[in-house]
């Protein structure tokens, strides 16, 4: 299902968030349930009673390993050839047509996602067609201050509300695009997609999606009319 909301100014530029909007987590989260010694569905089962008390996935990794050193357990992983990451099995379905779909249109198409260093080698190695690849932990700065915007804006060299920022978090994603003057089009999937409640945030997206399969059309109908 996609709704239609609301009517502003043509789009000139489509940024996207990586997790659970390109990347699917599923598996990388089944990774690390794994070598935290817990049964899959339990962790992910965790993470939901964790979100929706407003928690993060650190919250879990502390609740099933008390002391949780992200840094150090990563290192571990990566001695023990498990490293954290994602690739190309990791990849929406939908995402590769939708990003081709929209440079397609001369649109300028950028990812752009609170990432670690090593998630812009991953992303690159999967040849994805966009302008550009940002990564937090690279950038500098993260979701959802006002300054990770301000850099999408800045690169693809357009006013903020010509860009279109797509995202499957109300809090990192649709609030702080919305906040800095940009459109903004919420994916529903992913534990924070399904989770996560604002009424009033989506009623002020452009696009509320089940999926990315429809964006380059709807983009391409707004920009027409």
């Amino acid at each position: 299902m996609t709704e239609r909301l609301q009517t502003p100014r043509p789009v000139q530029a489509v940024f996207f968030d990586i997790g659970e909007t390109l990347i699917n987590e599923g598996e990388i989260y089944g990774r690390w349930a794994d070598w935290l010694g817990v049964p899959r569905h339990t962790f992910l089962t965790k993470l939901g009673a964790v979100l929706a008390t407003g928690g993060t996935h650190m919250d879990v990794f502390e609740y099933f390993r008390p002391g949780f050193d992200l840094a150090e357990e990563q290192r571990g992983r990566l001695e023990a050839g498990v490293p954290n990451g994602f690739g190309p099995d990791d990849l929406y379905p939908d995402a590769r047509a939708c990003l081709s779909g929209l440079r397609g249109q001369g649109l300028y198409v950028g990812i752009a996602g609170n990432q670690p260093v090593e998630a812009a080698e991953q992303m690159a190695a999967l040849g994805l067609d966009a302008d550009v690849v940002g990564i937090s932990d690279v950038w500098g700065v993260q979701k959802p201050s006002h300054e990770f915007f301000e850099r999408c804006a800045q690169i693809a060299e357009v006013l903020p509300d010509r860009v279109l920022y797509v995202g499957d978090r109300i809090d990192n994603d649709v609030r702080p695009a919305l906040a800095f003057g940009m459109q903004a089009a919420f994916l529903r999937r992913g534990p924070w997609g399904h989770i996560q409640q604002d009424p009033e945030a989506l009623r002020g997206c452009l696009f509320v999606l089940d999926d990315l399969a429809a964006l380059p059309k709807l983009v391409a109908d707004h920009n027409a009319t």
